[in-house]
């Protein structure tokens, strides 16, 4: 949470008339949905940050616009509740979201059997993304946390069980022949693949120089043209691109025979960012994706997009292995 000057929370106070209802009950789902809690009444609470400051502007706009009136304050603390008190009741909401939750989660898995129809899978694979953005959701909101670490472990623990009655249900026809490569043959090379790079391409080129040929040369296709030892990525008709319904990181893992139980948790997340089909749902998927867009969006050329993500997915392996 940042924080600013000594101050603590931001306090938010509006009146707007009871007809409609239409406009107390749009400014309530704002607050609700920002994670706001109400101390009293028409007051509500906010930790201290830009961002909630921001939010609160805006909210006190909205709230003229209507008729009604609102301002809000800045707080080092509020007189007559000490601070753990207020983090208590932001707890408190917080553990009633999580539960409601958990009993959706507990409901999903009690339905999971062997074998189970496409479409009975597929219902309670889109039920079980449902509660995966909720639980999203309610992880930005909770400035606090303390009650989610045993739910995130019961959610990977049901996604591994969805993800395998979901691979059961009619991939088998897809093309998954994948050519065993030896990495003693792929070293000191050029790797080389397509302009404009981002998921897969950032995480093959993190990949190449962490497991396969660490003095590879990564490069863009058509930059100084083809050679000997030049290797190509994620390149349609490449050495190594897509597979079937693997992405290329998939795909080097599989050709190298790359065996680490990190590797695959990576591996889930590029293919769900980069192919969109289902078969995954990570946790952390969202947030990695954010930052190679703006990696994308900042990066001054081709080569320094790969260089960055690349270097997003060495600290995500290293966040899971130490």
């Amino acid at each position: 949470m940042l924080h600013n000057l000594g101050y603590r929370w931001l306090l938010f106070f509006y009146s707007i008339s009871a007809k409609p209802v239409s406009g107390r009950v749009k400014i309530w789902r704002r607050l609700s949905k920002a994670g706001a809690v109400q101390l009293k009444d028409a007051v509500y609470v906010l930790p201290y940050s830009a961002e909630h400051y921001e939010f609160f502007q805006w909210l006190s706009s909205e709230a003229v616009s209507m008729g009604g009136e609102a301002l809000f304050v800045k707080a080092e603390k509020i007189e007559m509740i000490d601070d753990a008190s207020i983090i208590k009741l932001f707890e408190q909401h917080r553990k009633k979201d999580y539960a409601v939750l958990e009993s959706h989660i507990d409901e999903i898995e009690a339905k999971i059997t062997q074998p189970l129809k496409d479409a009975a899978a597929k219902k309670l694979s889109d039920r079980f993304h449902k509660c995966l953005k909720e639980f999203n959701d309610i992880r930005k909101i909770d400035f606090f946390p303390a009650e989610e670490e045993a739910l995130t472990g019961k959610i990977e623990v049901l996604r591994e069980k969805i993800n395998n009655i979901t691979r059961a249900g009619g991939k088998s026809n897809e093309p998954t022949a994948i050519v065993q490569r030896n990495i003693e043959d792929y070293q000191g090379k050029t790797w080389v693949t397509r302009e404009l790079p981002f998921v897969d391409r950032m995480s093959c080129a993190w990949l190449i120089k962490r497991f396969i040929d660490k003095g590879a040369v990564i490069g863009i296709a058509g930059e100084g043209g083809p050679g000997t030892d030049t290797v190509s990525f994620d390149v349609m008709g490449g050495e190594f691109t897509h597979v079937g319904s693997y992405c290329t990181f998939e795909v080097l893992v599989k050709a190298f025979n790359l065996k680490d139980k990190v590797l695959k948790k990576i591996a889930e997340i590029v293919h769900e960012i980069d192919i969109r089909d289902d078969e995954y749902k990570s946790l952390e998927s969202p947030g990695v994706e954010e930052i190679l867009t703006g990696i994308k969006k900042t990066a001054s050329s081709d080569i320094e997009a790969l260089e960055r993500g690349a270097a997003i997915f060495e600290l995500l392996y290293l966040s899971k292995t130490r």
